[in-house]
C-alpha cells in the first residue's frame, strides 16, 4: 500500500513534466526535502533533550539542544545545494537481450566551483548508484535496469538524489528522457541451424570460407571472422587488420526462415532464430534473415549481426 500511494505522489508531483529531450538543469521548483527515518529519529532525541531541559532548567542543556538544531538546519540546506543547478544529461544504453540488464549511463554535470558528493540515481525501488561531482566537471553514473521484453526500454522517471552531508534529510528530484535501448529476444531453442542451399543468384562472385580453393585477395577484418583466415604479414604492412578472401561461383546460402519454425509461438520462434542468428554469426556463416514482411539478405560481420537482431527485437 505505501510503494502504492507513492507512485501516485510521484505521479501528481511530475504532472507537469514531459520527457525532456535534452539535458535538464534541477531549479529550486523541483527540487524536494524530507526527513529521513534517522532524521525523524533526530527530531525525537531533540524533542527529549528539549524536555529534559525544560524540566531541570538546565541552561546547558538548551544550549546543547538548540546547538543541534543549528546543525540540522545547516545540513537541511547543504542537502538542498548539492542537488541545485545540477544539469542531468540523458542516458545511452547499448543494446542487450531479453533477461539481462540495460546499462544506462547518465552523465551529471557541476557548473559550480565546488564538488558535489554524494549525488545518486535511483530508478524504480533499486539500490540508488552515488557518485560525487568534481567542481566544474562532470560524472558519469550507470544504472543497471532489467529488460523483461524485446523491443524498446525507456527507464521512465529516474529520481536523483542526496543525503550528503549527515544523512539526516533527503532532497531529491525527478528526471525523465525520451532516450531508449533496443532489447533483442532471449537467444533460445533446440533446433540446429537450416541446412545451407546453393546461392541461387547465379554466375556472381561470392565470398567462401576457409575451404574454398579460390583466393581473391584481402579485405578489412570483420567481427566474427576466423582468426585462421587473418593474413598477419599483409597486416603488418598495413594500418588494419586484413583477412583472406576466397570465392567461389556457387556459394551455398543460409536462410534463417520464419516458416521453418511451424506453429511455435511468436516468442519462441523470435526466440530461436535470435540463437540461430548468434551461432551462424559465430561460426564465419554467411546467413539471411526472412520475416512475414522482412527479408534481410544474406550478409555476415557486425553489421549483418545487428540488423537481424533489430528486426527480431521489433517484429
Amino acid at each position: 500500500m505505501f510503494k502504492a500511494l507513492r507512485r501516485r505522489f510521484e505521479a501528481w508531483v511530475t504532472r507537469g513534466q514531459r520527457p525532456a529531450h535534452d539535458a535538464v538543469r534541477l531549479e529550486r521548483r523541483r527540487i524536494y526535502i524530507l526527513p529521513t527515518r534517522y532524521g525523524y529519529a533526530f527530531a525525537a532525541l531533540l524533542f527529549v533533550l528539549f524536555l529534559w531541559s525544560i524540566n531541570y532548567s538546565n541552561s546547558m542543556g538548551f544550549a546543547f539542544t538548540f546547538l543541534l538544531v543549528a546543525v540540522a538546519h545547516n545540513s537541511m540546506w547543504q542537502a538542498h545545494d548539492t542537488l541545485l543547478g545540477l544539469i542531468v544529461h540523458p542516458g545511452n544504453a547499448e543494446p542487450t537481450f531479453v533477461g539481462q540488464e540495460a546499462q544506462f549511463r547518465f552523465r551529471l554535470e557541476n557548473p559550480d566551483p565546488k564538488p558535489r558528493y554524494g549525488v545518486g540515481l535511483q530508478w524504480g525501488d533499486l539500490l540508488p548508484q552515488y557518485v560525487d561531482a568534481p567542481a566544474s566537471g562532470a560524472v558519469v553514473a550507470t544504472l543497471a535496469i532489467p529488460a523483461k521484453r524485446r523491443g524498446w526500454l525507456r527507464p521512465g522517471r529516474i529520481k536523483v538524489l542526496t543525503r550528503f552531508p549527515l544523512g539526516l534529510l533527503q532532497s531529491w528530484s525527478w528526471v525523465e528522457f525520451e532516450s531508449a535501448s533496443l532489447v533483442y529476444p532471449q537467444p533460445r531453442g533446440y533446433r540446429p541451424l537450416p541446412t545451407a542451399l546453393p546461392s541461387s543468384s547465379g554466375g556472381g562472385l561470392h565470398e567462401m570460407g576457409p575451404g574454398s580453393e579460390d583466393y581473391a585477395g584481402f579485405r578489412p577484418y570483420a567481427p566474427g571472422d576466423s582468426p585462421r583466415r587473418i593474413a598477419w604479414k599483409a597486416s603488418s604492412r598495413s594500418e588494419q587488420l586484413l583477412v583472406k578472401r576466397f570465392t567461389d561461383q556457387a556459394r551455398p546460402e543460409l536462410w534463417l526462415d520464419w516458416a521453418l519454425l511451424g506453429d511455435d509461438p511468436v516468442e519462441a520462434r523470435l526466440a530461436q532464430l535470435c540463437q540461430w542468428v548468434l551461432k551462424a554469426e559465430n561460426e564465419g556463416r554467411r546467413y539471411g534473415l526472412r520475416l512475414p514482411g522482412v527479408a534481410i539478405p544474406p550478409g555476415q560481420g557486425d553489421r549483418q549481426r545487428r540488423r537481424c537482431l533489430e528486426a527480431l527485437a521489433l517484429f
